[in-house]
């Protein structure tokens, strides 16, 4: 682990603050958003920014920053300031891309949630605040629509980093008992849009077709970052009970996300479907494994009766984060999660009904073949 850098104390910083709070992440993505907005909130917030590098959004020069791994043993520092400790840890450096080694990701998240609880209990932090996903209570043909909030975490381990964020609420639920005293909060966000989100999900938009397993009903329910970042706040000033559902209102049909995107439909057998993402996922040709499927099949729409209980309210409607996804993910093209290139983009685009998806795995077959000579 490299040694942390000095930290840095912005001009703001000075002056008075009702609350203290540490965010890890801070330099990117909803970090950098939830960073971003705590140093120009009203009452003021001071912000203990941690991460690996500095961030260089407007506002960055106001948050104090500490530029570490958050597994460096020297974490806990941060996280008692001036000899007191931060009022809140928000804990926002999860990595969940796909083209992340398994192995380094689940280090990063797993390791990393476990060092930044352990760190903030000895220095005395009262409360935590983790961020998961929707996505743990699986996507299931026999789901409620919506789930409750406090549903049943169901989810196949073998989708894409859902077990990390499984084991990440497995050590949400036992910190209290680990760390007495310290208080972990968890939100989940539906299908996150924003920031450059890249995932599997968001890969599904960006196929020529959007593939529809035969037999299966899915609904869409999304999560704008700036709502995710709002509803941050709230937790942070105002700590509900959790565990605590970001997302839009309601849900989008199958038929609904087609009419909006002007993206058609390609239906496939399961049996074809699952068997194509299996075969491909083994030969390493994509990154998504067919465990991935069961989120475009089956609904894991949840409820957000907490947030709103507690006042807050979401500013983006599906509608609108289906727009804001497509934008992102004009100009990409992508089969089974995985990207491809012009050429192969080209064969994919100019074929027609169920062809699609054979000729675009016909095309990363024929890449790895002449790799492999």
């Amino acid at each position: 682990m490299s040694s942390p850098e000095p930290s840095v104390r912005g001009a703001r910083n000075d002056r008075p603050a009702a609350l203290t709070v540490a965010v890890t992440g801070a330099a990117r993505g909803a970090g950098a958003l939830m960073t971003r907005r705590l140093v120009g909130a009203s009452p003021p917030v001071r912000v203990i920014a941690v991460d690996e590098r500095r961030g260089t959004f407007e506002g960055a020069d106001d948050a104090e920053w500490h530029l570490m791994d958050i597994r460096d043993p020297a974490l806990a520092e941060p996280f008692r300031p001036d000899g007191r400790p931060v009022d809140v840890v928000v804990h926002l450096s999860l990595d969940l891309d796909l083209e992340t080694d398994a192995g380094a990701r689940t280090a990063h998240n797993v390791g990393g949630t476990r060092a930044v609880l352990t760190a903030a209990a000895a220095m005395g932090v009262r409360r935590v605040v983790l961020c998961t996903s929707t996505m743990v209570y699986g996507a299931l043909p026999d789901n409620d629509v919506p789930l409750s909030e406090d549903a049943g975490l169901r989810a196949s381990p073998d989708a894409s980093g859902v077990a990390d964020l499984l084991e990440i609420e497995s050590l949400a639920e036992r910190a209290p008992r680990a760390h007495p005293g310290l208080n972990v909060t968890v939100v989940r966000p539906a299908a996150l849009v924003g920031v450059d989100a890249d995932t599997a999900l968001t890969r599904y938009f960006e196929s020529p077709r959007l593939l529809l397993v035969a037999g299966s009903r899915p609904r869409w329910q999304f999560c704008h970052v700036e709502d995710l970042v709002t509803a941050l706040e709230l937790v942070v000033r105002r700590d509900p009970t959790g565990p605590l559902v970001v997302g839009s209102d309601g849900w989008l049909e199958h038929e609904q996300v087609e009419e909006l995107s002007g993206i058609r439909r390609m239906e496939l057998p399961s049996a074809v479907a699952l068997g194509a993402a299996t075969r491909l996922h083994r030969l390493g040709l994509t990154p998504s494994p067919a465990a991935d499927l069961a989120y475009t099949m089956h609904p894991w729409v949840v409820g957000t009766g907490r947030l709103y209980e507690a006042g807050w309210r979401p500013t983006w409607t599906n509608e609108k984060a289906l727009a804001a996804l497509l934008e992102e993910t004009a100009g990409r093209h992508a089969v089974a999660g995985r990207r491809l290139g012009r050429k192969d983009a080209a064969t994919t685009l100019g074929a027609a009904g169920a062809t699609v998806a054979l000729v675009g795995t016909a095309a990363l077959v024929r890449r790895a073949r002449r790799r492999r000579r």
